[in-house]
């Protein structure tokens, strides 16, 4: 079995198409039928976000952490429960293409961190902030970008490394060095394809979107 988690927090208007995607990516022929669970990890919602998971074939955990690090490991800890041997996470606020399980498996290591391709950037985001951007960012193979929205491991290669520590951000950061120190084969790569929201209003505090606004405020 192979999961898919993904944490959400007030996720209401951007949660649906990413199930959406998931749900497309979990059926790709080229998985020839393996059963993929779709987990939604709703931490501290105070708007729709459960109901309109509970709208599509997903299951969802109710916690209160406002822990992102706290919230992916009780979602990766449900998973390997259930039998998973792959988990692949990504975030409410992101798509993921419909190749992109197919994709992280193919290419045969313990771990794959992808790329994230940013969708429409916030009207504050201006031109100069762009060019900061994709001036900094390393769309290709053997990049060295972290990303909770785009990251795959075998069930053995996290609990080798100890999994997700409960940290408030950043935890995809030390997962990784985790692994690297545990001997894991990692793959940093292009091919696993998903798109992020280019919003600047920041659910996790030292996450991608303030990473964002702080291009925006470079003199």
């Amino acid at each position: 079995m192979i999961g898919i988690l993904i944490p959400a927090h007030n996720e209401e208007a951007l949660l649906p198409e990413c199930l959406k995607t998931a749900i497309i990516a979990a059926n790709h022929p080229a998985l020839l039928g393996e059963e993929v669970r779709i987990l939604v990890v709703l931490d501290s919602c105070t708007d729709r976000s459960a109901a309109i998971a509970q709208g599509y074939q997903v299951e969802s955990l109710t916690v209160q952490a406002r822990n992102i690090g706290q919230v992916r490991g009780i979602g990766a800890r449900h998973l390997l429960n259930q039998g998973a041997r792959w988990i692949s996470c990504t975030d409410a606020d992101s798509r993921v293409a419909p190749d992109w399980l197919v994709a992280q498996l193919a290419l045969g290591v313990d771990a794959v961190c992808g790329t994230v391709n940013v969708d429409a950037w916030s009207e504050d985001f201006d031109c100069n902030a762009q060019m900061r951007y994709q001036q900094a960012y390393q769309a290709c193979d053997d990049h060295r970008h972290i990303h909770g929205a785009n990251l795959g491991f075998s069930a053995s290669a996290y609990l080798r490394a100890g999994g997700f520590e409960p940290l408030a951000c950043h935890e995809d950061v030390l997962l990784v060095r985790q692994l690297e120190r545990s001997g894991a084969t990692i793959a940093w790569s292009h091919d696993p394809q998903v798109t992020t929201s280019g919003r600047l209003e920041c659910r996790v505090q030292g996450g991608f979107g303030d990473y964002l606004k702080s291009l925006t405020q470079v003199s």
